[in-house]
């Protein structure tokens, strides 16, 4: 995995949580989005304004390994770094930790692509800056 080169800190909220007191598992992909919009900033895209522009960012596939739960009130750690997987797409290594004892919560691998404003795979000259 890629050394991470952004990292969030956030705080989990009480609607996140399922029947069980721990956060469901689809929230953790609302974490990743979340981490992943933050990584763009700080390389100089921002996701609207690309999507304004006709460059549409997509995720194509998420592999999530869950390695232990997070419950209301725990503050986390996410983390991003990206590679080129080829030139019209690109892959997150993602990793979430819990802040009071720094335990891996999950690890994730989100692939995307680029695709124009009518749907299409297009490579942007504006996305190097990712790599």
């Amino acid at each position: 995995m890629s050394e991470p080169i952004f990292k969030v800190e956030m705080e989990v909220r009480d609607y996140e949580c399922d029947m069980e007191g721990i956060v469901n598992n689809a929230v953790y992909l609302n974490y990743l989005e979340h981490a992943r919009h933050g990584f763009l900033k700080q390389k100089g895209l921002n996701f609207a304004e690309l999507t304004q522009r006709g460059i549409h960012l997509v995720v194509i596939r998420v592999e999530a390994d869950y390695l232990s739960p997070l419950r209301s009130g725990d503050k986390f750690i996410v983390t991003a770094s990206v590679e080129r997987v080829s030139k019209l797409r690109f892959g997150f290594a993602q990793q979430i930790f819990r802040l009071a004892d720094n335990q891996p919560v999950l690890k994730a691998k989100v692939f995307g692509t680029s695709l124009n404003a009518q749907g299409k795979p297009k490579y942007f000259e504006e996305l190097e800056s990712l790599f």
